[in-house]
């Protein structure tokens, strides 16, 4: 497994997979052949189909700004290796000097085919939750003290900055009205949801309106293409920054505690990562809303106070109950339904560690197998409903009665 530095990620939304991943690997290319005087992109895929709702070729024209240079949307390739594919070719002139095969393959992380050397390292030598568990209780150590040990000695520091990175997130997103941009014209909804909050409200309502609000602020900065942490991915942003902020505020847990839950809630992303996907375009939102909903379970089982045990039961709850969660984002956009999952994936990690706390300590089914099993079900999902568009909700809502009145107005 990589670096925790290479799963959470600060950058700039609506998509990790669709902007971030697309972005870094055109500013590498574009500094390596620097006698370049023409680029050409080549966008495929999940890329091809959603890219325009996604932001892809904006992101990478922002890139070449300067350089001639051309972007290609081509719909009809078949992507065998990832749904996330795009060629990237560098020109002296007309002269063709380089090209790469790229694959964006979530988090804003990506892969140059046949150049293994532009690859992170891994360093983590435990390849799953069984191997980490074990090693945890070798030591005698907890899931934090464990990444201290692998870690570079400045992974606390890194987790303090993406920890305030994703408060002025949220703190920002409480602060904003108006309308999220797209074809759309969805409201922002953050600040309502929290300045409806009442004195004398029940704590279920309480709960409910503090999460959603926290979740909606994050994913509302991210569609609106502002600042966010990949927790897993741009996506996904929302739902461990909710719950961590929900219980500091809350529970009154301090910066310190909250910082060592990012690190458990990093190994769980980075596992799911190293061993399933936490790209939608590769197997539909449970690898991105269900990866997100088990870090924070996790995280939240850890502040807690929740033995590793307990900490996996949540997890693997959390994972369980989003299998086959299909991604049809409706026109590409990454608004509905994903700003609304983040909220409800909030709510549900909270869920499964007061789960963790009722149930038994040992559960027939592993987080590993769940994982595991999280994989296959995306493979098996037909591509329709894997970031393309075009099936799902995507469809229906471009089929409706209303659609041609809404495109008039």
């Amino acid at each position: 497994m990589q670096s925790l530095k290479e799963l959470y990620k600060i950058g700039v939304g609506p998509s990790s997979s669709h902007t971030m991943g697309p972005k870094k690997a055109v500013e590498l290319f574009k500094n390596t052949y620097k006698n370049a005087t023409k680029f050409k992109v080549i966008l495929y895929g999940s890329l091809a189909l959603t890219g325009k709702g996604h932001l892809t070729d904006y992101i990478i024209g922002k890139v070449l700004e300067g350089y001639e240079h051309e972007i290609i949307f081509d719909e009809n390739m078949k992507c065998e290796v990832h749904p996330n594919t795009f060629d990237i070719f560098a020109y002296k002139n007309d002269e063709l000097i380089e090209s790469w095969r790229v694959y964006s393959v979530g988090g804003g992380t990506f892969k140059v085919e046949g150049k293994e050397t532009i690859e992170v390292p891994h360093i983590y030598k435990e390849k799953n939750w069984a191997e980490v568990m074990a090693c945890c209780k070798e030591k005698n150590i907890d899931l934090y003290d464990y990444v201290c040990e692998v870690e570079d000695e400045d992974i606390t520091e890194f987790l303090y900055e993406i920890w305030n990175s994703m408060q002025n997130t949220i703190k920002s997103g409480l602060s904003k009205t108006g309308i999220v941009p797209g074809r759309l014209k969805l409201q922002r909804r953050a600040k309502l949801i929290y300045e409806k909050i009442l004195d004398n409200e029940n704590d279920s309502l309480r709960r409910t309106r503090l999460l959603s609000s926290y979740a909606y602020a994050t994913s509302e900065e991210n569609s609106c293409g502002g600042t966010i942490v990949t927790a897993p991915t741009c996506g996904a942003s929302g739902v461990l920054p909710a719950v961590l902020y929900y219980m500091k505020n809350e529970y009154g847990i301090d910066d310190n505690k909250i910082v060592k839950s990012l690190a458990v809630a990093g190994v769980i992303g980075n596992i799911i990562k190293n061993n399933a996907s936490i790209s939608g375009a590769e197997c539909g939102c449970q690898a991105e809303i269900g990866t997100a909903c088990s870090m924070a379970a996790g995280a939240c089982s850890y502040l807690l106070g929740l033995d590793i045990e307990r900490i996996e039961n949540s997890a693997e709850t959390a994972m369980e109950h989003h299998l086959g969660l299909t991604c049809d984002p409706i026109y590409g956009y990454v608004q509905i339904p994903c700003i609304e999952r983040n909220a409800a994936a909030a709510m549900r990690a909270v869920d499964s560690s007061m789960l963790a706390i009722m149930l038994e300590q040992h559960t027939k089914v592993s987080l590993d197998m769940v994982i595991e099993t999280m994989y296959e079900t995306g493979k098996d999902l037909q591509s329709h409903y894997r970031e393309t568009s075009e099936g799902g909700l995507a469809k229906k809502y471009c089929r409706n009665k209303y659609y041609n009145r809404e495109m008039k107005e």
